[in-house]
């Protein structure tokens, strides 16, 4: 897949990218660029862009030194990350406790991704969410219902990897919004897991109902009308009722 920048409006773009399943099929990935308040730029995730998407990146940045941060925040999204740090080596680099982990030779900024106190410093430009009740980093490597979820009100952009997907959608049909398959695995094994999972997903219905742009790195960028919604809230509400039987099936196990 050839990289692909998209300009999503008021100081946001996502850059489509290639994540080839066993090699084989290209699911497709992404990162997405965002000008702050102040002028600089952050880009969200990492990825080992060709010459000629560095680039355009310059072009709309006016130089690497204008990107002040990099914000990793799917946990299990790590093969660009060392790429990442060359490409833009004076960005501050936050990663994912397992990021830091993987990776203890990169200088990290003190906080990780999922930290309430890196949020705060982006709180001008950008809100972050976690999916409560579930596992960020499980033990399990293929279990990738949990992420960090970023919303950029000034363009009205939601950045999300795994935790929303897409499934069903065809030539001339829209698809539907879905949770990541791996919920019921994601979950944590406790009482009030699925209570408190519900509880995030109504809040984060109520807290970013004014989204219009969901960017989702195996779907590509996404609108209502092509979720077969008035609103893309709608469609996440969608998505997260679908997910009741699963929920329901955990509190009975759990609690």
């Amino acid at each position: 897949m050839k990289e692909k920048i998209i300009d999503c409006g008021n100081g946001f773009w996502n850059i489509r990218g290639s994540f080839k399943l066993a090699g084989l099929i290209d699911l497709g990935t992404q990162t997405s660029l965002l000008r702050m308040g102040d002028g600089r730029f952050v880009i969200l995730d990492s990825y080992s862009y060709a010459p000629e998407t560095l680039e355009r990146i310059d072009a709309i940045t006016g130089g690497r030194d204008k990107v002040a941060a990099v914000i990793n925040l799917h946990p299990f999204h790590t093969l660009h990350t060392e790429t990442m740090r060359t490409a833009f080596p004076e960005a501050v680099h936050f990663g994912t406790s397992r990021h830091i982990a993987k990776f203890p030779h990169l200088d990290w900024a003190a906080t990780a991704s999922e930290d309430p106190a890196t949020w705060a410093l982006f709180k001008d430009d950008l809100a972050f969410s976690v999916p409560a009740g579930v596992a960020l980093v499980p033990g399990n490597e293929n279990i990738h219902a949990g992420s960090v979820l970023a919303y950029h009100p000034a363009s009205r952009v939601i950045h999300v990897d795994d935790t929303f997907n897409l499934r069903g959608a065809k030539p001339g049909k829209a698809g539907k919004l879905s949770v990541h398959p791996t919920l019921s695995f994601a979950l944590e094994k406790r009482a009030g897991a699925a209570r408190d999972f519900e509880a995030w997903g109504e809040q984060l219905l109520a807290d970013w109902a004014d989204a219009e742009v969901l960017c989702v790195a195996h779907a590509g960028v996404l609108r209502a009308e092509a979720l077969g919604q008035e609103r893309l809230v709608d469609a996440m509400a969608h998505a997260l009722s679908h997910v009741d039987r699963k929920l329901r099936r955990h509190a009975r196990r759990y609690g």
